[in-house]
């Protein structure tokens, strides 16, 4: 007698905050993974949590009701930054897993808090940062570690976009109260965590220098951070809000005693991009090949890598304490930093 396969366990997702990110990016991403099963949405917003396309989820207006949802396993956090832990706190009470929006949170206090709510429930949490995911960032990740580029000495970084305060209605990236800062906090977490990961080692020391220099608002709209990894490589990192989008703004760059490693248009929340490879001693430029396998949504590679560890009960490959050091570390460079004064 023919006996069909039993249909492998897919993990109940709500997402709380039905913003851009989460409607054009997060929501496909669990639509379409293998291990996953897109049951709730949940924004304050009611028009906000109608636009998204999901007709099998419920619709909630209270994290209360999504957390009383036997059918939510997991939750991804797409909220203002200024509500990641306590909203984190009352998912791991509820007993359900955590993907929360980068920065994780506004403070390290406030990332520890989330740590220890999800420890003391034995709940999963990581933070969001799609960008580790992104099949040119993985591959360039094992270049480095196959030691192509030889020795690292300089890692750049260029993130930038044109964001004014008017690019759409109640724009909180530029509420200090509820962004914590400006383009720094917001774009900058992706390319310090960016960098980590790809070079196998830990910034030692950061410091920025951010300008008000075009937008008229209370936050920063540009910013500049340096500094060096515990092995001696010198790190730069390009972040704004006031580069129009028109511009080349999308790069990142190693430089190492071997071969030059330079991916363009890779930062970002979509697949795509080029990564190339300069030749140290002849000057030759080559282009790294991926595979439409492998150059997937690097929000659906996220979700999929997060569920799978759920559901196989193991840690996580990147333990949250890390991602609240990188907090605390923006928060000195923050405090390191000159602020200029806007332009008029």
């Amino acid at each position: 007698m023919f006996n069909a396969k039993p249909e492998a366990r897919k993990l109940g997702w709500a997402v709380v905050g039905c913003g851009w990110v989460a409607r054009d990016y997060v929501i496909p991403a669990l639509q379409g993974a293998r291990n996953t099963r897109l049951v709730a949405l949940c924004d304050s917003d009611a028009e906000a949590l109608m636009r998204p396309q999901a007709d099998d989820a419920a619709r909630y207006t209270q994290l209360s009701s999504v957390l009383e949802d036997k059918a939510v396993d997991a939750v991804y956090i797409a909220t203002p930054n200024h509500l990641h832990a306590a909203m984190t706190e009352a998912c791991a009470a509820a007993g359900k897993h955590v993907l929360c929006e980068k920065p994780m949170a506004v403070t390290a206090q406030d990332g520890l808090r989330m740590v220890a709510a999800c420890q003391r429930a034995g709940v999963h949490y990581a933070t969001a940062f799609d960008q580790r995911h992104h099949a040119a960032h993985r591959k360039l990740r094992t270049l480095v570690k196959e030691g192509v580029l030889g020795t690292i000495t300089q890692a750049r970084i260029h993130y930038a976009c044109w964001l004014p305060a008017d690019w759409t209605p109640g724009n909180w990236r530029i509420d200090p109260e509820q962004a914590g800062g400006g383009a720094m906090i917001d774009l900058a977490p992706h390319g310090l965590d960016l960098l980590e990961v790809l070079l196998g080692d830990e910034w030692q020391s950061l410091t920025a220098m951010v300008q008000r220099r075009v937008h008229d608002y209370a936050v920063d709209d540009g910013a500049v951070l340096m500094g060096q990894f515990k092995s001696g490589t010198l790190g730069l990192l390009q972040v704004a809000y006031n580069c129009p989008d028109a511009y080349p703004r999308r790069t990142l760059e190693l430089i190492g005693t071997k071969a030059r490693a330079l991916a363009y248009k890779t930062m970002g929340q979509t697949p795509g991009g080029s990564l190339s490879l300069t030749d140290a001693k002849t000057g030759e430029e080559t282009w790294v090949h991926l595979s439409p396998e492998e150059d997937r949504s690097p929000f659906l590679h996220q979700v999929e890598s997060f569920t799978t560890c759920v559901l196989e009960g193991r840690p996580q490959p990147f333990p949250p304490e890390r991602d609240v050091r990188l907090v605390g570390l923006l928060g000195q460079a923050t405090h390191s930093g000159r602020a200029f004064p806007p332009c008029h």
